[in-house]
């Protein structure tokens, strides 16, 4: 098997265009999403495990099974098989009560955004986000609008998708009060998958298991002007991009690293 996964990264290498260099991440089965910020990398796996970067190995962090995790300037938050919201605290993870959420996401202005399972976007203020400590229930704003993934930068706003895989962002949300200024259509790709750097990087994976990265974002035009293709030998399932290294995950379960 390692010389099978050996083989595919080097095909993938030498596939792949030259402005990203492609390699081998640490290895870890049957990897499902994968999330880095603030220059930490974590994983969940199909068997709902989740996985901490240390080095060259993937820790296993001991809780209840997890489905989804983040990682970023609010911390480290994942949500479990039951859809409660997690926050880790002093070296584990505590459950809360409230309100239930598919999938949360970290990298925002220190802040928490999060969808619920019936696809609704929601946000949790700076205040609630880091004075949470397990003991109450989390009092989370609603957005209008329907999403199945939301992911946020601290820069230029946040982005989403919805069921009929359209891409929609927000340029600015007021974090002390979870103010935002409204959605817009950015068109051009049928998108399952979303992701905000923390220095305002987007990256989209398409429908087909496509990798594009948005271009042109700026302070005055944060919904930037176009896509760019990133060459993939594979078709991928979820990436994340932090302090210049992107993270992919294939549909087959292998895990790459790419810089630009």
């Amino acid at each position: 098997m390692k010389a099978v996964t050996a083989f595919l990264l080097v095909l993938c290498h030498l596939a792949i265009s030259h402005a990203w260099n492609c390699g081998g991440a640490p290895r870890l089965s049957n990897i499902r999403q994968i999330d880095a910020g603030q220059g930490q990398v974590v994983a969940t796996t199909n068997h709902n495990y989740a996985y901490f970067l240390v080095g060259p190995y993937w820790q296993y962090l001991r809780t209840n099974k997890i489905k989804h995790i983040t990682v970023g300037p609010a911390g480290l938050w994942a949500v479990d098989t039951s859809n409660k919201v997690n926050k880790y605290v002093a070296g584990k993870f505590l459950p809360a009560t409230g309100l239930a959420m598919q999938q949360v996401d970290a990298g925002g202005d220190v802040n928490i955004a999060g969808v619920s399972p019936s696809k609704k976007p929601y946000c949790l203020t700076t205040f609630r986000t880091l004075s949470y400590r397990g003991r109450s229930s989390p009092s989370w704003t609603t957005f209008s609008g329907s999403l199945k993934y939301f992911s946020c930068g601290p820069l230029f706003g946040c982005w989403g998708t919805n069921s009929h895989n359209q891409v929609y962002m927000t340029k600015k949300i007021t974090t002390t009060n979870c103010g935002m200024s409204g959605w817009l259509h950015v068109s051009g790709l049928a998108v399952k998958v979303i992701e905000v750097g923390t220095d305002g990087s987007v990256f989209a994976v398409t429908t087909t298991g496509k990798v594009y990265q948005r271009v042109g974002i700026t302070g005055s035009r944060p919904q930037g002007s176009g896509w760019r293709l990133v060459p993939m030998c594979m078709a991928i399932k979820h990436v994340s991009y932090d302090l210049g290294t992107l993270w992919v995950v294939t549909t087959s379960g292998l895990t790459m690293r790419c810089t630009h």
